[in-house]
């Protein structure tokens, strides 16, 4: 019998690095023996010994049978899950094999405006319909508050034959939906509800946080097990439970997702990061929540609005995440960021108007104590009006997949209002699109974009980061 207290997939990798033996498998550098002298003093020798190929110890990612086997089993437990699968391409491999597995070329799916782009990728895959909803919005924050169950009501009385609905729940701001009433009104037309819970791995172990989307009923959820646990970048979880997820049809889609070669590296931090989470969690919880409660009394205490669920009426938010309004110092968040970096302190996610920040088991409070001394002296830089970078919902032209799949042309930018975009562009972070393949392009988002650089964002997946062209769908003559 396994039990939490065993890591049996991080022991396996051990024993294997140990083992002294002639090496004629790959990886090349084997075990370490073959690095150069620049390797060695960037990354050390040892973390070499254990990036290990599919050895008969090892197990197969996706046929497991022993260590992956058991090292899943014990991460559904931990998680609360049914059942749970280790992912090597992060949490974008697990929502476009969670869309592969429960839609197909035609269905409809019902998608929050505010769904990162690997729902747009899962989209495109799969073929599925999009049918956009707008998720709640405070205008004084400028930001998205989740999903309202209203909101969905609405729209599966108008597509009662949807074959799933897609929540992000946290939110990069750590704001959460009421997934316990979303997953009772889709589970009452008899479909699955998928969150994307990237941000939430560590609801699970502590009675202060909110509620993990698991215990609230939904189907297939997905954690970046990187983001606020200790795995390794890249590493993710997919969970699911109950009986309205074909689990034979998402294995298959995990296998056309993921590599064929997983890094054991990544696998092992999986292991190592749940024994950790189901043996210490509540602890490190506890102290990360007092961090961010220290760090929010004192932004406070100068004058700095901090997001609370109580004053902009949030169902539930992360307190672990801390999202400070700058414009209060007539500066932006993306001038802010780059002042902050530059003295040692870094943000996750800058926006116009706001600076948010992850605080986790990692954190100290040192870490506090230089945060609230940067945020002190954050100079002005730039008074900006309380412009809105807003999602608009999509003005659907076709579908993702046929317009991915469509001949395109560049055309200069005043010719290409009115027509459909053949890319995907979003600010990155935090990777929500802004314009959409098969979406007509307006003169708003085009001026959307334009404001966005101008103010220091980072915007993915132009062609001409001038914005004078874009590419768009080829129309027939």
């Amino acid at each position: 019998m396994v039990s939490q207290a065993d890591a049996p997939l991080v022991n396996a990798l051990k024993e294997c690095s140990r083992r002294q033996q002639a090496v004629f498998y790959a990886p090349g550098h084997k075990g370490g023996r073959g690095i150069s002298s620049l390797q060695q003093t960037v990354f050390g020798q040892q973390i070499f010994q254990v990036d290990l190929p599919e050895l008969p110890e090892l197990d197969d990612l996706f046929a497991p049978e022993s260590v992956i086997l058991a090292a899943q089993t014990l991460a559904a437990e931990a998680f609360g899950a049914e059942q749970t699968w280790f992912l090597v391409n992060g949490s974008t491999g697990g929502i476009e094999a969670a869309m592969l597995a429960l839609c197909g070329p035609g269905d409809e799916v019902i998608v929050p405006r505010n769904a990162h782009q690997s729902v747009l990728s899962g989209l495109i895959l799969s073929g599925a319909m999009p049918v956009w909803v707008a998720p709640s919005y405070d205008p004084q924050w400028q930001l998205c508050l989740g999903v309202d169950v209203d909101t969905i009501a609405a729209t599966l009385r108008q597509h009662p034959h949807a074959k799933a609905v897609v929540v992000v729940s946290p939110t990069y701001e750590g704001v959460c939906s009421d997934i316990a009433g979303l997953a009772t009104l889709a589970h009452g037309y008899g479909i699955p509800v998928i969150v994307d819970a990237a941000h939430g791995p560590h609801f699970a172990f502590h009675p202060e946080l909110p509620t993990a989307a698991l215990e609230a009923g939904a189907d297939v959820v997905i954690h970046s097990a990187h983001k606020v646990l200790s795995a390794f970048t890249q590493a993710a979880l997919l969970h699911v439970q109950g009986q309205r997820c074909d689990r034979a049809r998402l294995h298959q889609a995990l296998r056309i997702i993921q590599s064929s070669s997983p890094n054991y590296l990544l696998l092992g931090s999986l292991d190592a990061a749940r024994h950790q989470m189901a043996n210490q969690g509540a602890l490190l919880m506890e102290r990360t929540l007092k961090l961010a409660q220290s760090a929010r009394r004192q932004l406070q205490d100068i004058g700095l609005p901090v997001l609370d669920a109580s004053a902009v009426g949030i169902f539930q938010q992360d307190l672990t995440r801390l999202t400070v309004d700058v414009s209060v110092l007539d500066t932006t968040g993306f001038a802010a960021d780059v002042w902050l970096h530059e003295r040692g302190v870094t943000a996750e996610l800058p926006t116009l108007h706001q600076l948010t920040f992850i605080i986790s088991l990692g954190n100290s409070m040192g870490d506090i104590d230089q945060l609230v001394h940067g945020l002190q002296h954050l100079p002005a830089t730039e008074a900006v009006s309380k412009s809105q970078l807003m999602l608009t919902l999509p003005v659907a032209g076709t579908s993702p997949r046929e317009a991915f799949f469509a001949d395109a042309e560049l055309c200069a930018v005043e010719d290409a209002i009115g027509r459909l975009s053949a890319d995907t562009v979003c600010l990155y972070p935090p990777g929500i699109p802004n314009l959409m393949p098969g979406e007509v392009i307006t003169a708003g988002i085009v001026e959307m974009l334009r404001l966005a650089q101008t103010v220091g964002a980072h915007v993915s997946g132009l062609v001409d980061p001038t914005l004078q062209k874009f590419r768009v769908l080829r129309v027939d003559d």
